[in-house]
C-alpha cells in the first residue's frame, strides 16, 4: 500500500459521521473485510484489517451503533513484509447487525447491500469512503499514472460501487483481476473528485498541488521543446537559403539578380541564423520598406528557382 493510500484512509477514518452515515460506512468495511461462519442459524463473522487506523474505527462503529462485545486479536503475516493484521471478533448479534447493515436476507448473505443503506447522498459518500477503506488504493500523484481502485468480490458489488459513484459523475471502468472485480477510475481529475466526495480534503489538496504543479512542469518542458524545435526549423531553413545564394554565386550570376532578390539575399548573409519575421523587421529598419513574412518567404523561393536552374 502506498503512504500516498495511508494518508488518504488515516484522513477518512477521522471523519465524525451522522448515525445513518456510520451505518453507510460500516456496511462497506464489514462486507469487504470480513469471513463469515454460520452456526446453529447464528452468524459469527470476523472483520480484518492491516490498518490500525481502520481497525480502531470499526470497532468504535460496531460500539458506537450496537454496543457488541468484541475481541479484538493481532497477527503478524509470514510474508516478507510481515504486516500486522488486526482482527475484529463479533461474539453476539451478528445476524441482527449484517440484516441492520443491509447484507442479510431470507436467502443468506447479500452480494451488495440493500439501497436503504445509501438512501441518501451523504450515506453514498459514506458507503464509498468505506469500500476505500477497506480494498481501496491510489497512486501517489508524484507519479505520472493517475490510479485510484477499489476491489469487491462480486460483480453485483462492483455494479453497485459503479451506481454510486455515478452519482458524482465518477465514470467508473471495471476489470478482473486475480477471481476478483476492480472498479478504477483513471483521469485526474475524476481521482480528485473521488478524494472530495469520500471528504480527503488534506489528501485532496496535496493530490491537486502536486499534479498542478508536474502538470506546469511539463507544459514549461513541451513549450521548450516547441522553441528548441522551432530555432531548429529556423536554421534549417536559413542554411538551406544560403547554400541557394552560394549556388548562384559560384555561378558568377549573382550580380545579375534582381535587385530586390539581391537585397533579401545579403540580408540573409548578413543575418545568417535570424527567422523570417526578424527579416522582416531588419529589412523594414534597413530600408524604411514594409516588408512580410510571406514577402521575405517569397523572396527565398525565387532565389531558389533559379539556384535549382543553376544547379
Amino acid at each position: 500500500m502506498s503512504s500516498f493510500t495511508s494518508e488518504v484512509k488515516h484522513e477518512i477514518a477521522q471523519i465524525d459521521l451522522k448515525p445513518c452515515c456510520k451505518r453507510a460506512e460500516l456496511s462497506a468495511l464489514v462486507q469487504l473485510c470480513s469471513t463469515f461462519n454460520i452456526v446453529d442459524d447464528e452468524i459469527y463473522f470476523v472483520v480484518k484489517t492491516e490498518n490500525a487506523t481502520i481497525a480502531k474505527r470499526i470497532w468504535l462503529l460496531l460500539k458506537d451503533l450496537y454496543d457488541v462485545e468484541t475481541q479484538l486479536s493481532v497477527m503478524k503475516k509470514m510474508n516478507l513484509k510481515k504486516n500486522n493484521i488486526y482482527n475484529i471478533k463479533i461474539l453476539e448479534k451478528g445476524k441482527e447487525i449484517l440484516i441492520d447493515l443491509g447484507l442479510y436476507g431470507k436467502r443468506g448473505l447479500r452480494d451488495a447491500p440493500l439501497m436503504k443503506i445509501v438512501k441518501n447522498e451523504c450515506c453514498v459518500k459514506s458507503y464509498l469512503a468505506g469500500a476505500f477503506m477497506s480494498t481501496g488504493s491510489v497512486n501517489s500523484p508524484v507519479r505520472s499514472n493517475y490510479h485510484l481502485e477499489i476491489t469487491a468480490a462480486s460483480k453485483k458489488h462492483v455494479d453497485f460501487l459503479i451506481k454510486l459513484m455515478s452519482k458524482f459523475n465518477l465514470p467508473a471502468k471495471v476489470i478482473v483481476r486475480r477471481s476478483s472485480y476492480v472498479v478504477y477510475l483513471k483521469a485526474a481529475d475524476k481521482i480528485a473528485d473521488f478524494l472530495r466526495v469520500v471528504g480527503a480534503v488534506k489528501a485532496l489538496f496535496k493530490f491537486e498541488d502536486i499534479r498542478i504543479s508536474r502538470d506546469f512542469t511539463n507544459s514549461l518542458r513541451r513549450l521548450d521543446n516547441c522553441e528548441v524545435a522551432n530555432e531548429m526549423k529556423t536554421i534549417k531553413a536559413a542554411r538551406s537559403q544560403l547554400d541557394d545564394i552560394k549556388v548562384i554565386e559560384d555561378a558568377g550570376m549573382f550580380d545579375s539578380l534582381d535587385i530586390k532578390l539581391k537585397d533579401i539575399a545579403l540580408l540573409r548573409k548578413e543575418n545568417p541564423e535570424m527567422s523570417l519575421i526578424d527579416l522582416s523587421k531588419e529589412y523594414e529598419r534597413k530600408t524604411g520598406i514594409i516588408m512580410s513574412k510571406s514577402g521575405i518567404n517569397h523572396r527565398f523561393t525565387k532565389i531558389r528557382e533559379i539556384a535549382s536552374k543553376l544547379s
